[in-house]
């Protein structure tokens, strides 16, 4: 008899733990769990990984100058504004502990990761919890509370929804004049690139801006992120990073990455269609409310009476369809859980299933 754990996974994506409690291969899960491109990643990263075959007898370059170029030029800003890191966690880890902080404030529903690292950190954290009714999206600027750090996402997770920069600046400016920081994760800005605070950056010295290889080109396994903010914060934290965080391989990758533009078209495009796609069909289920979103994932609420998202969960697993069970966000009950987009046909796949299960609970 199959034993699958009770408690609600940390993270989505644990699709190695399930393949062993489920006695199958990775490749028979399918994953709405984890929020990657559908399309996986673009083709020139193979190649350049094999090119980079060639530099792993040599330390990789610690400050990832080439890569800091081609991502000043991709955003327009300046090498000295960047710092890469092992995955932007290692980067939402770094700022916790570097920046001497006194208390932070986390906007919830949050990446679960902020609160942890505050927490190694020894660095006293409140909460902002944003309502249901506002799609889990600041209304107002939050009560600092004596906090001189905010984590705040943008777009949110896991409602997916964006504020837009005319609602967000506004905040940016009160919170700088305080004098906090404001970590403003852009870990899924990239399906709508032109929502970015980027372009703002050099009007607010105490604004970091997260960003992540990991979702939008495909490549959680190799872990890639970085951080912009402005040369004199980007010194600071580097002095306290530990040295070759980024491998030659995953420097390589990102450089790849940036130079695929025809790869970034198709994935906007496959992902705006899908997910409205998705998002229909899940509001005439019944027993299901998806919130809408710009990103690759969709919020969902359970409304029938009694159903949780760990009994779905379980349901939707004896049919190798794996999904988020979103209870364990701060703010969000049992009710809630979350689901990547992806292709037509894994979308239709899931849909089945999901009325399968629901029409049996």
């Amino acid at each position: 008899m199959t034993v699958l754990s009770a408690q609600t996974p940390k993270h989505g994506g644990d699709v190695y733990q399930l393949a062993r409690d489920l006695g199958v291969e990775v490749k028979n899960l399918l994953d709405f769990s984890a929020n990657i491109n559908p399309l996986g990643f673009p083709p020139g990263v193979l190649a350049a990984v094999q090119e980079a075959l060639k530099e792993i007898g040599h330390y990789p370059d610690r400050q990832c100058l080439d890569l800091r170029r081609d991502l000043a030029a991709y955003h327009h800003l300046t090498p000295d504004e960047i710092l890469l890191g092992n995955g932007s966690t290692e980067l939402i880890y770094l700022v916790a502990r570097a920046l001497k902080l006194k208390k932070a404030l986390i906007v919830a529903p949050a990446f679960s990761e902020y609160e942890t690292a505050l927490k190694v950190a020894q660095v006293p954290v409140d909460f902002h919890l944003t309502a249901e009714a506002d799609n889990f999206t600041l209304n107002k600027a939050p009560d600092l509370g004596g906090a001189d750090l905010v984590f705040l996402a943008n777009p949110a997770s896991p409602s997916g929804a964006l504020l837009p920069a005319a609602r967000l600046l506004p905040l940016v400016a009160a919170l700088d004049a305080a004098g906090a920081y404001l970590l403003l994760d852009e870990a899924f800005i990239d399906f709508v690139e032109e929502a970015s605070l980027k372009a703002h950056l050099g009007r607010f010295p105490r604004l970091l801006i997260l960003r992540s290889f990991t979702k939008f080109f495909g490549i959680p396994g190799m872990r890639l992120g970085y951080l912009l903010a402005a040369p004199a914060v980007i010194a600071q934290l580097a002095q306290a990073q530990e040295p070759w965080s980024v491998n030659t391989m995953a420097q390589a990758m990102g450089r790849a990455c940036l130079r695929d533009g025809d790869f970034m078209a198709r994935s906007r495009s496959l992902i705006v269609a899908e997910r409205a796609y998705l998002f229909e069909r899940l509001a005439v289920l019944n027993g299901c409310r998806p919130f809408a979103g710009v990103v690759n994932y969709l919020l969902v609420k359970l409304t029938r009476p009694g159903l949780t998202a760990a009994k779905l969960r379980k349901a939707m697993l004896a049919h190798h369809v794996l999904i988020r069970d979103a209870s364990n966000f701060r703010g969000l009950d049992d009710r809630f859980f979350r689901l990547a987009v992806r292709s037509r046909q894994e979308n239709d796949r899931l849909l089945a299933a999901l009325e399968q299960c629901l029409q049996g609970d």
